[in-house]
C-alpha cells in the first residue's frame, strides 16, 4: 500500500483540511483572500516610522527603463476587483492577522497595527480607504512615465499607500507581458510587411505557457497580457481571466492539435497512420501535427509529401507541421525547402517564396524575442517570407520575465504633514537611475504628436490629466472593457514607419 493510500496518511489530510476551513482557509491557501496578510513582512511595521502628523502618503507606479522603450500598460483592474473592491477587512481577518504576526515577529514585539485596521472597519465598514488614479488600460507609451499613483483618502490611514505596494507592484507581471508580446508583434510585423501579408499578424504568435509558468494565476494573469496583442492561446485560464475582469466574450482562439503520445502510441511503424489519422479526424480547417518524434524531414517530405501529399491537397483547411527540437532556424528554414520541394511553392509580389496554401509550420520550441528575430532573419535572408511561418512560445512568452525587465517601482512622491505638502523623493548617489519622481503627477498626451510626457514637481496639471480615477474608498469607478483595451493596444504598419 502507497503512503497516499495509508489510512493513517489520509486521516491525517482530512483532519488538516478541516483545521483550514474552521480558520476560514484552503489547502495551500491560507490567507490568500486577506489583505492583511498580502504584504512584505516589513510593512506592517511601518506605521509607527513615518513622520508625526503624517496625513496623506502619495505613491505612483512607472517603468524606469528596461528592455524595451515603450511599454503597455494592462492589469491593474485584476488586482482591484480581487483584492481590493467591497468589505476586505473584517473582525475574523484581522484576528488571523494579529495570530499570524504575533508568531511571526515574536511576543511582545507590537508590531502589528491592530487599531489601524479596526479603524478601517469601524470607520470604513472594512472598505479601504484609498483613491487609485490609473492610465486606461492598453494604454501604450514611453517607460518612466507613471502609470497609476495611489493616496489615502482618511488623514488616520496614511500607512495604508504604502502597505499595499507589494500586493499593487505585482502589475509589473501583465505590463510586461503584454509589453513583450507587442515588441515581438514589432518583429513580425515588420517581417510581414516586408515579405508577405501584415494582415495575419494576430494569430502569428500562440502562447504555448499554461504549463510552464509558476502557477495557475500566473497563466491566467500573464496569458490575458498575451491576448492584448494577438488571438492565439492555448492557455485557457486566460480566456476566463478575460472574461471575468473584462467581459470579454471569448479572448483567444486555438485549433485541434497533437502531441507527442498521441503520435508515438502508434508506434514509429504506425507514424503513417497516426498522422493520416489527424487528417481524418479533422477533414475540414487548421489543424497542427507535430512530427518530430522520430525524423522530422523524413516525416515532411516521405510521409507527409509522398505518402499523405494527395489527402493534404484534396483536404478543406490548412496543415500546420510542428517541429520540436534542434536548432530552430536551421531546421525551420530545412522544413521549408522540404515541403516547397514536396508540395511546391510560388513567388509573391515581394519577391519572396510562400508554400503551397494547404501547409504551413509552427515553430514553438526554444521561441522567445531574440529567437522570434534569429528566424524571421534567417528565413528572410534564404527568400522564405513570413507568410509560412507562426510561432508558439512558453516559457519565453510569459516566465522569461522579471520586475526589472522593465524596471518597474512603486515610490512616494509627495507626503503631507501636518497640513503641509511635503515633495517626497529619493536620489541614490550609486545609481542615478533610481532617481523618483517627487511632488504631485500628472500625464499628458500632445494633440500635436501624440508625445508623452509626466509632470511632476509642482508643474503637475489635473484638469488635462490622462488618468483617471479608477478606485475610491472600496469602489472600482471605472470597469474596463476588453474590446477598449485592444483598440488602446492595437498595433498598426503606420506605427513602425
Amino acid at each position: 500500500m502507497s503512503a497516499a493510500n495509508d489510512p493513517e496518511t489520509v486521516a491525517a489530510l482530512k483532519a488538516r483540511i478541516k483545521v483550514l476551513e474552521d480558520a476560514g482557509g484552503k489547502p495551500g491557501g491560507l490567507g490568500t483572500e486577506n489583505i492583511i496578510l498580502l504584504t512584505d513582512s516589513y510593512k506592517v511595521s511601518h506605521h509607527v516610522q513615518y513622520p508625526k502628523n503624517t496625513q496623506v502618503i502619495y505613491s505612483y507606479f512607472e517603468s524606469r527603463g528596461g528592455l524595451h522603450k515603450e511599454v503597455c500598460f494592462f492589469g491593474l483592474q485584476i488586482f482591484l476587483k480581487r483584492y481590493l473592491q467591497g468589505v476586505v477587512v473584517t473582525q475574523e481577518k484581522i484576528e488571523e492577522a494579529a495570530d499570524l504576526y504575533n508568531s511571526h515577529f515574536g511576543p511582545g514585539t507590537n508590531v502589528f497595527n491592530r487599531k489601524g485596521w479596526e479603524y478601517i472597519l469601524n470607520e470604513h465598514g472594512g472598505r479601504l480607504p484609498v483613491r487609485i488614479k490609473a492610465l486606461p488600460e492598453g494604454t501604450c507609451l514611453p517607460y518612466k512615465n507613471v502609470m497609476f499613483t495611489m493616496e489615502n483618502t482618511d488623514p488616520e490611514c496614511y500607512w495604508l499607500t504604502n502597505f499595499l505596494e507589494t500586493l499593487l507592484v505585482q502589475v509589473w507581471y501583465p505590463m510586461t507581458v503584454a509589453t513583450n508580446s507587442r515588441e515581438q508583434k514589432k518583429l513580425i510585423l515588420k517581417s510581414l510587411i516586408e515579405t508577405g501579408d501584415p494582415s495575419g499578424v494576430n494569430f502569428k504568435l500562440h502562447d504555448f505557457g499554461y504549463r510552464g509558468v509558476s502557477s495557475v494565476e500566473t497563466a491566467g494573469i500573464g496569458g490575458a497580457a498575451h491576448l492584448t496583442q494577438f488571438l492565439g492561446t492555448d492557455t485557457v485560464a486566460a480566456l476566463v481571466v478575460a472574461r471575468d475582469i473584462y467581459s470579454a466574450d471569448c479572448a483567444g482562439f486555438s485549433i485541434p492539435a497533437s502531441e507527442h503520445s498521441t503520435i508515438t502510441a502508434w508506434q514509429q511503424s504506425g507514424e503513417s497512420d497516426a498522422y493520416e489519422n489527424m487528417l481524418a479526424q479533422y477533414p475540414k480547417g487548421l489543424v497542427a501535427c507535430v512530427s518530430d518524434s522520430y525524423d522530422i524531414f523524413h516525416a515532411a517530405g516521405e510521409i507527409w509529401g509522398k505518402q499523405l501529399k494527395e489527402l493534404v491537397l484534396q483536404r478543406d483547411g490548412q496543415l500546420v507541421i510542428r517541429p520540436d527540437s534542434g536548432d530552430p532556424p536551421t531546421v525551420d528554414l530545412k522544413l521549408l525547402e522540404v515541403l516547397g520541394e514536396a508540395f511546391g511553392y510560388t513567388t509573391n509580389e515581394k519577391g519572396y517564396k510562400v508554400l503551397d496554401p494547404h501547409v504551413r509550420i509552427i515553430q514553438g520550441d526554444g521561441i522567445d524575442i531574440y529567437m522570434i528575430d534569429k528566424i524571421l532573419k534567417h528565413i528572410n535572408s534564404h527568400g522564405w517570407s513570413t507568410d509560412n511561418i507562426a510561432f508558439g512560445s512558453g516559457g519565453g512568452l510569459l516566465q522569461k520575465l522579471n520586475r526589472d525587465t522593465q524596471k518597474c517601482a512603486f515610490k512616494c512622491s509627495l507626503a503631507i504633514i501636518d497640513g503641509k505638502e511635503v515633495p517626497v523623493y529619493k536620489d541614490p548617489a550609486t545609481d542615478p537611475g533610481k532617481k523618483s519622481k517627487k511632488g504631485y503627477l500628472s500625464v499628458h498626451r500632445s494633440s500635436a504628436d501624440g508625445s508623452w510626457e509626466t509632470r511632476s514637481d509642482g508643474n503637475h496639471d489635473f484638469e488635462s490629466d490622462e488618468m483617471r480615477v479608477v478606485f475610491e474608498n472600496g469602489y472600482i469607478l471605472v470597469d474596463e472593457k476588453w474590446e477598449d483595451i485592444k483598440k488602446r493596444s492595437e498595433l498598426t504598419e503606420d506605427m513602425l514607419k
